[in-house]
């Protein structure tokens, strides 16, 4: 029997008689408790994260004062539960810091970091309160305790032991200010990353340095000019604009400005990070020793899948080195061809994208271009929507009465085949300058039942595609599509959850299984069965040609050896950082080469790196976690194998991987979610066999 589902309640109705006009301390007046976006105002955020703080304080007060045994239901559900007014305001306030900040916004999220800090070693570092948790936990196995409950109250337990909780009280200082300082590091660290990307611009004023880009490059320059009010035609650093203009781009001088400018973001300069990223790192190495690891990494690994650097590093190695050859090939075909075609000089990074997409064009007669018109945005829309529907039997109801975020975004309400409501999501598509470059899902909030009563969640997806012109709507390119596809997947984890507790439903779960859901998704993107249902030409309706679907299924592959080992670089940069033991005396950019120059396979340009601007791992949650997604690759590449067995479209498999994954969230250790859903444990070989890398 279905719980009730609530229809009020965004923000907890237990505050009354004061802030009133706070919309975060007032119930939502909004069908389904959806969030009041259009009430909220940047003077709201400081008092509502005070009072959230003040709450959530008054809370574990009221555990820790209980004078009856703790039991599971006084001590752990009651902590599960606690400050819901903290979780909404920041919820809503830390996703919009993302997809639409603001100068104001910053500053307070300056403030607040010390605050939340505080609030959090408040409660970590809360010796009686520990006392009670560790009470429940060691008669954990006499208490009869439901699957979900076992593993909230270990989840709790493991929580306050790496949270400090049996550290001496002089070491809980120490603690608690290292966590102080690398919150406020991470937010100068982001920051930087978006002032540095906002504070670069290409502007072309002589047509013939347009050789080369497409129309709705070009037509897409003259807007971002008119923007902002320049002659010509601009090109940025966001990635819409960035990646066609590096794959079209003629004139290889204007290439090497706009490369070197995406790989100095944040070197040198106002919005320096190199010293940020050296901060961090030194911060992580002593966090992970007050707590008894030897390296970050031990740490962050421990309550993930791989469980240990020894397996992670081992992973990158074992996928690294029969890869390598493969990509040296590619490159050195990209090189051949270009010398073919005229080119003299060695191959160096701002040539790569050109030459290849024109070896691509040759080989396979496909380029993005050709493509771009069979996929515009709205059809692609509702096709990665109505996948979900033919998968799952879930509905998407477009609202246009709901107040959201920005002009741009667009809100769906979510029902089951039933015709229940399951979730609303948001749908924010285009690139701004209050917006971070790449793509992501996140959750205004998540699935949980309180009290009886099931709150279903807002989830939330945001791009960076190319914007509708004067002359053309919307065209994403495939790859755009197979992003679209990938966080999609991402939002069907938070959309189809079921569970009680906020903190393991939906994608709560450990880093390196949280991709499984998305990089599944992207498969869909290749298949000719899926692609002709609505690839149509946007000017003559004109379904895609089954040749160009041919291509594109060829074509999937292409380099797949040199995609293969720049993911792997990330990777390995990632955990490089991480199992340090100590902070390099060398510059960010020095420890970096030197860690790739054995891997590389174009050649390192002096002065320029990814380190000081790879958000991923120094504010982005991947800390010594960036290899999850190639983990996430061979999850993906095994488990879409069943689909290909039974079809793509076969609801007996789709129903299995939503029932054993997508509902399940963190309810027992990933490797079994997994077992469960396909029969075995996955198999290495099926991802080198997709990329096509064998001899």
């Amino acid at each position: 029997m279905r719980k009730e589902i609530i229809i009020a309640g965004a923000a907890l109705a237990l505050i009354t008689g004061c802030n009133m006009k706070n919309p975060f301390l007032t119930e939502s007046s909004l069908p389904f408790g959806a969030p009041e976006f259009d009430k909220i105002r940047n003077e709201h955020y400081l008092p509502a994260f005070e009072k959230g703080i003040a709450e959530g304080k008054a809370e574990i007060d009221a555990i820790v004062a209980n004078e009856e045994e703790p039991t599971f239901e006084n001590t752990i559900e009651a902590m599960e539960f606690a400050g819901q007014t903290l979780n909404n305001v920041a919820g809503i306030f830390y996703n919009l810091m993302e997809a639409h900040t603001n100068d104001q916004m910053q500053e307070i999220a300056e403030k607040v970091s010390p605050m939340l800090t505080e609030f959090s070693m408040y409660t970590s570092l809360n010796e009686p309160l520990f006392k009670k948790v560790k009470a429940v936990y060691e008669k954990r196995n006499e208490l009869g305790l439901e699957q979900d409950q076992m593993k909230l109250l270990e989840d709790t337990y493991k929580g306050f032991v790496r949270g400090g909780a049996n550290l001496s009280d002089e070491d809980k200082a120490v603690f608690s200010k290292i966590e102080e300082e690398l919150s406020l590091a991470s937010l100068q660290f982001s920051k930087n990353v978006l002032d540095a990307t906002n504070a670069y611009t290409l502007n072309v004023t002589d047509p013939a340095d347009l050789a080369g880009l497409p129309e709705y490059v070009k037509a897409m320059g003259a807007e971002t000019a008119k923007e902002k009010g320049l002659e010509g035609w601009a090109f940025t650093l966001a990635y819409p604009s960035f990646g066609p203009f590096m794959k079209y781009s003629e004139n290889r001088e204007l290439r090497r400005q706009m490369w070197t400018a995406h790989n100095t973001k944040a070197i040198g300069g106002d919005f320096d990070n190199n010293e940020i990223v050296k901060k961090i790192v030194d911060l992580r190495i002593k966090k992970a020793n007050l707590l008894g690891y030897e390296t970050f990494a031990d740490y962050a690994l421990e309550v993930r899948m791989a469980k240990d650097r020894e397996t992670v590093t081992e992973f990158i190695s074992n996928l690294l080195e029969p890869s390598l050859p493969f990509a040296k090939k590619d490159v050195e075909a990209v090189q051949q061809y270009a010398e073919a075609n005229g080119f003299t000089e060695k191959l160096m990074p701002w040539d790569f994208s050109y030459w290849s997409e024109r070896l691509q064009k040759e080989q396979y007669s496909l380029n993005e271009e050709l493509l771009k018109p069979y996929f515009q945005l709205e059809n692609c829309i509702d096709a990665v929507y109505g996948l979900a529907t033919r998968l799952y039997g879930i509905t998407f109801h477009e609202l246009t009465d709901l107040p959201v975020y920005h002009e741009e975004v667009k809100v769906y309400e979510v029902k089951d085949a039933d015709g229940s409501h399951l979730a609303l999501l948001y749908a924010d598509f285009f690139p701004r300058a209050s917006k971070r470059g790449g793509a992501w899902m996140t959750e205004f909030r998540g699935q949980s039942i309180r009290d009886g009563v099931e709150y279903r969640p807002f989830i939330n997806i945001v791009m960076n595609f190319t914007k509708p012109t004067a002359d053309a709507p919307s065209l994403i390119t495939h790859s755009e599509l197979t992003t679209f596809l990938h966080e999609f997947g991402h939002a069907l984890h938070g959309i189809l959850a079921q569970g009680r507790y906020p903190s393991m439903t939906g994608t709560g779960v450990s880093r390196d299984f949280v991709e499984l859901p998305s990089q599944i998704m992207e498969n869909w993107a290749y298949e000719p069965e899926y692609l002709n249902t609505f690839a149509k030409h946007y000017q003559t309706g004109e379904p895609i040609p089954m040749e160009l679907i041919e291509k594109i299924v060829a074509a999937k592959n292409f380099q797949a050896g040199y995609a293969q080992v720049r993911q792997l670089h990330f990777g390995y940069v990632d955990m490089a950082w991480h199992t340090l033991k100590e902070v390099p005396s060398e510059s960010t950019i020095e420890f970096e080469h030197k860690m790739l120059a054995p891997y590389a396979v174009l050649p390192i340009v002096d002065g320029t790196g990814f380190s000081p601007s790879f958000s991923h791992i120094f504010n982005g949650g991947y800390s010594a976690g960036y290899y999850s997604y190639k983990w996430a690759e061979v999850l993906e590449a095994d488990a879409f194998s069943l689909f290909k067995e039974k079809g793509i479209f076969n609801t007996e498999v789709s129903g299995a991987f939503r029932k054993e994954i997508l509902e399940k969230g963190g309810v027992e250790d990933e490797d079994v979610i997994y077992r469960n859903f396909r029969g075995h444990d996955p198999q290495p070989e099926a991802l080198m066999e997709k990329l096509g890398l064998v001899k």
